[in-house]
């Protein structure tokens, strides 16, 4: 596939089949998050790949803000994405290890599509509860947590939860950009 294919095909995938995802594909989409950049390349992502199905469903139901991500406990695969706050860099009045933090699991998610395989980005958890349950020190911050797996087709759920999220299908590109 075309790079600007992938990019402009990637979706929030909100369904997916219980297939496994072979582990050379899982691998092309860790080594894609890990050769990010980052900001003076300190790299302070850390990802944790739940493959465990009873932990998947934990999660699931457990650390997630009411019931509306609940579809992850079907994906073969969650990646909770999480930051070690003591190698991060502040500059500006900002913390990197957001941003740091988000090229690489974008480039973990892009790397998935061209796979094939489906993620939904997700910030609607509960950081403490999902801290407690995986057992993570205090200088580990949970940044995003995302459904990895192939796409088994939008439902009657998929759409009722994009369409609170206010998802379009074309997004509005005008006014976005600005050249001088």
């Amino acid at each position: 596939m075309e790079f600007i294919e992938v990019i402009k095909g990637r979706y929030s995938c909100r369904n997916y089949l219980s297939d496994p995802i072979k582990e050379e594909v899982l691998g092309d989409i860790i080594t894609a998050g890990l050769s990010a950049p980052s900001a003076q390349n300190r790299q302070p992502w850390r990802y944790i790949v739940v493959t465990d199905k009873e932990l998947i469903k934990k999660i699931a139901f457990h650390s997630l803000v009411g019931t509306v991500n609940y579809f992850i406990k079907d994906a073969p695969v969650v990646i909770v994405a999480c930051a070690d706050i003591d190698k991060s860099l502040r500059f500006n009045g900002q913390e990197y290890y957001l941003v740091d933090v988000a090229i690489s699991f974008q480039q973990m998610m892009l790397a998935g599509w061209n796979h094939g395989i489906g993620s939904c980005w997700l910030a609607a958890f509960d950081e403490k509860a999902l801290k407690k349950m995986l057992e993570l020190p205090s200088n580990i911050r949970v940044v995003g947590i995302s459904p990895f797996g192939y796409p088994k087709g939008k439902n009657l759920y998929t759409r009722t939860v994009s369409f609170f999220a206010g998802i379009k299908a074309d997004k509005d590109k005008t006014n976005k950009v600005t050249y001088r």
